[in-house]
């Protein structure tokens, strides 16, 4: 395999498609030492196929907002590899949604699924509909009539949304709901990320965050470090972010940092538990801004205008978005002192900022790595859906802490360098490349 070569085809293929084409390039370039090595991949042409999708599924989503008008928006499933289970991933719902970010969100997920050790395959969805500055009665509607085109594309063996940006447990039990009268069974299996009185797991909202710091701590304790007082900072205030700067704050961290689009929040004092549960009404009141932070807590400050990078921190956590994080904010984190960065967010960090950072001889660690928690936690659900029984919160997280070592286990494994240091991006691609890989071939070409 020669990456350029294989780049030039896509990006005739695929013009335009730049989150996606930035995916792929990523992961082949980590790969093509041992992709190289294995030459029966090569006569099966598994990266060939495995660059391409399953399939698209494209449809328009035609909705009636409170003041009567219709509305149309367009929907999207990638159902993208099933190699190792059915389709499982998110949606999306966002203005800036496309078939490129879903591409690239839905190739990463392969790679993500493989790494958890659980048969689950890779897929994202979603539409260009914001929730912001919409009513719940909207969002209700809206996400019927996307359920409407999606509900016979998906099923408990076939494929399994979740949430994700601008979908949480509200937006899932309307989708859920429609479902459930369209197909006319109560499979609680077909969505992840449900309530807890009808199929939801314990541990679920916050497995996201969660699960990354039990990464970064794993990531610490290897460096011979810890995470115990040390100054974070976290971009975004959704549902990523919450469960993130919960754990941190557990784990004797100081979360000093959190943001948004209007600016960002600096938190000299660190995160209470009034803050944390803050953060989840500022998400609900669907305005999508920080600001207000500032104003319930007068020990805080809100900047406007200026990211979370800006703030100085030991860690930081980008949480929020694909590409937050560009060469320019990755100087001024290591201007600021900065020495451990994991990507929270897909793809959360541009490839100057990667490469900014691994030049620096920081940690740093990718987000098909360390925000695999939530889609494992996914995992988890689905299969106490499939038992008919619900475990208690303890036994998730021990497993969920389970699931996180054996990730970082094999990140290390595969992205160990000749000096000792570990190479984070090329383990976590190549440990899911190398899982996904065989599993196609031995299925045959399909």
């Amino acid at each position: 395999m020669k990456v350029n070569n294989l780049m030039a085809e896509l990006e005739r293929k695929h013009p335009g498609e730049s989150e996606y084409l930035q995916a792929v390039r990523e992961v082949l370039e980590s790969i093509e030492e041992i992709y190289n090595d294995h030459p029966e991949f090569e006569r099966a042409k598994i990266v060939e196929r495995m660059v391409e999708p399953d399939r698209i599924i494209t449809f328009r989503v035609t909705w009636v907002d409170d003041s009567g008008q219709i509305q149309t928006n367009l929907g999207y499933r990638v159902q993208f590899n099933s190699a190792i289970g059915p389709y499982k991933g998110g949606i999306r719902f966002h203005a800036a949604v496309n078939q490129s970010m879903l591409k690239f969100l839905g190739f990463e997920q392969t790679f993500k699924n493989a790494l958890t050790t659980l048969p689950m395959g890779g897929a994202k969805g979603g539409s260009d509909f914001s929730p912001k500055g919409k009513s719940d009665a909207e969002i209700m509607r809206f996400c019927q009539a996307f359920m409407l085109e999606l509900w016979n594309n998906i099923g408990p063996d076939t494929d399994v949304p979740a949430g994700d940006v601008g979908v949480g447990g509200r937006e899932i039990g309307y989708m859920y709901g429609m479902y459930k009268k369209l197909a006319r069974e109560y499979n609680t299996g077909v969505l992840t990320g449900k309530g807890l009185t009808w199929g939801g797991s314990l541990i679920r909202p916050e497995a996201t965050g969660f699960g990354a710091l039990y990464f970064t701590e794993h990531m610490l304790r290897h460096a011979g470090k810890s995470i115990k007082d040390k100054t974070v900072a976290i971009s975004g205030f959704g549902n990523v972010a919450w469960g993130a700067a919960q754990k941190a704050t557990e784990l004797g961290a100081k979360v000093i940092a959190i943001s948004g689009p209007d600016g960002v929040i600096y938190n000299p004092n660190g995160m209470t538990a009034e803050k944390i549960d803050y953060m989840l009404e500022l998400r609900a009141s669907n305005r999508d801004i920080v600001a207000p932070f500032a104003e319930r807590f007068p020990d805080s400050e809100f900047i406007a205008g200026k990211k979370a990078w800006s703030i100085k921190c030991d860690i930081a956590l980008p949480c929020a978005f694909q590409n937050e994080l560009n060469g320019d904010d990755a100087r001024e984190l290591l201007a600021g002192g900065t020495w451990c960065v994991a990507e929270v967010s897909n793809m959360g960090c541009t490839p100057e900022a990667i490469e900014t950072f691994q030049k620096a001889g920081i940690l740093f660690a990718p987000g098909k790595a360390v925000n695999a928690g939530g889609v494992a936690t996914s995992g988890l659900e689905m299969t106490q859906n499939a038992q008919h029984l619900s475990w208690s919160a303890e036994e998730v997280d021990k497993k969920l802490h389970y699931i996180m070592s054996q990730i970082h286990s094999s990140c290390v494994r595969f992205g160990e360098q000749p000096d000792g240091t570990i190479n984070y991006v090329k383990g976590a691609n190549v440990a899911g490349f190398m899982k996904v890989a065989q599993a196609m071939l031995e299925q045959g070409v399909i």
